[in-house]
């Protein structure tokens, strides 16, 4: 099935105008479309504008709140707890990782979790963020939502979510190294993207509700009969244990809550909680044997023959440098499946309904093209 072709700038100020319309302030709105959009450039439109719908669904059941200020809780300087009260994902993330930078500027290092934010969106705008800001930062994430999605390495059902890892490491003299990836085979969004379009998913990714192997990503959204199937950990038990760990100390540990029944009572709401470790490496005093180091052993990685994978990326790439390519190749368009499209004119005629206002269909942006 064809991708539609957005404008990128039109597509942004859509989203800006959208989420105004239900109620959101500039700020929030900007931080939101900055970070959908952004993750589309970067080439994961799982975490892109196609959440949209999911936002304004847990919006009109009153679970998404807007314009929410981030709440400190336990504060010990260097070691901080906010709350995101429900708050929309991309501005109360952002206010709780610059707090996090704020504390490990002051202090050198700033442990910081964050519970009860809506969908954060891609973990690695956060580790973006911080890396921008010249800190080290490690993420630990959970969510809560239902059903669940993952099923745990050696069982048929799903039980928790995608639980993502992420990792950013600035460096003064080349881009930031960005390790950011769901703890499952594939993302959930990237599995609702494949039934959009129609198309299969890479063998291991999914088990359908009788728990046998398949590649049909139907089965988490329209299982024929009984309950919907489950998506499968990245690496069996590794991605299992990383998952657990993430789940843990990014929920748990911040007095978020886990992906238990007696937490999913949600319709439409996506909660994260998320442990920060945002460090200054410069306080460590190594920082011309870090940057040489760094250059030194990247350049002896790449040097590596390619292999027929090699020769098809153009080269060995470093974390990071996937998004990076994708970004320089979507700055002016950003391609949309048409499952997706038919979902972003229902949210915004749903948000008209509502609040008597909204920029209009998406689709109407392809005709002017």
């Amino acid at each position: 099935m064809a991708d539609i072709p957005i404008p990128t700038a039109p597509l942004h100020r859509w989203i800006v105008d959208l989420f105004r319309a239900a109620g959101s302030s500039e700020r929030e709105a900007t931080l939101t479309a900055d970070h959908l959009v952004g993750a589309n450039l970067a080439g994961h439109d799982s975490h892109g504008v196609g959440m949209t719908p999911r936002y304004v669904q847990s919006l009109l059941a009153g679970e998404l709140q807007l314009n929410q200020r981030i709440a400190v809780g336990h504060d010990a300087a260097s070691i901080v707890a906010v709350d995101g009260r429900r708050g929309m994902g991309q501005s109360v993330a952002h206010q709780a990782m610059e707090l996090a930078i704020e504390r490990a500027r002051m202090h050198g290092v700033c442990v910081m979790g964050l519970r009860n934010a809506h969908h954060i969106g891609r973990v690695g705008h956060w580790a973006e963020q911080a890396a921008a800001a010249g800190m080290v930062s490690i993420h630990f994430t959970n969510a809560v939502s239902a059903p669940p999605m993952v099923a745990p390495w050696g069982g048929t059902q799903a039980r928790f979510f995608t639980n993502p890892f992420t990792v950013g490491i600035p460096r003064a003299d080349a881009e930031p190294i960005v390790l950011d990836f769901a703890t499952s085979a594939i993302a959930h969004g990237k599995a609702r993207v494949a039934y959009n379009r129609k198309v299969r998913v890479p063998a291991g990714s999914l088990i359908d509700a009788q728990g046998e192997p398949t590649d049909d990503p139907a089965v988490m959204f329209e299982p024929p009969q009984g309950p919907h199937g489950a998506l499968m950990p990245f690496a069996n038990h590794k991605g299992y244990a990383l998952a657990m760990v993430c789940e843990l100390l990014g929920a748990a540990l911040t007095g978020g809550e886990t992906a238990q029944p007696s937490n999913m009572t949600m319709k439409y709401g996506v909660w994260n909680n998320m442990l920060t470790l945002v460090f200054d490496p410069q306080r460590l005093g190594t920082g011309e044997h870090f940057e040489q180091e760094a250059r030194g052993f990247v350049d002896w990685v790449r040097s590596a023959g390619l292999s027929e994978v090699g020769r098809e990326l153009g080269g060995i790439l470093m974390p990071g440098d996937p998004e990076r390519i994708s970004r320089a190749r979507r700055e002016l368009m950003v391609p949309i499946d048409s499952g997706t499209m038919k979902q972003m004119d229902k949210a915004s005629a749903a948000i008209a309904a509502r609040f008597g206002q909204s920029p209009g269909p998406l689709s109407a942006l392809e005709r002017g093209c």
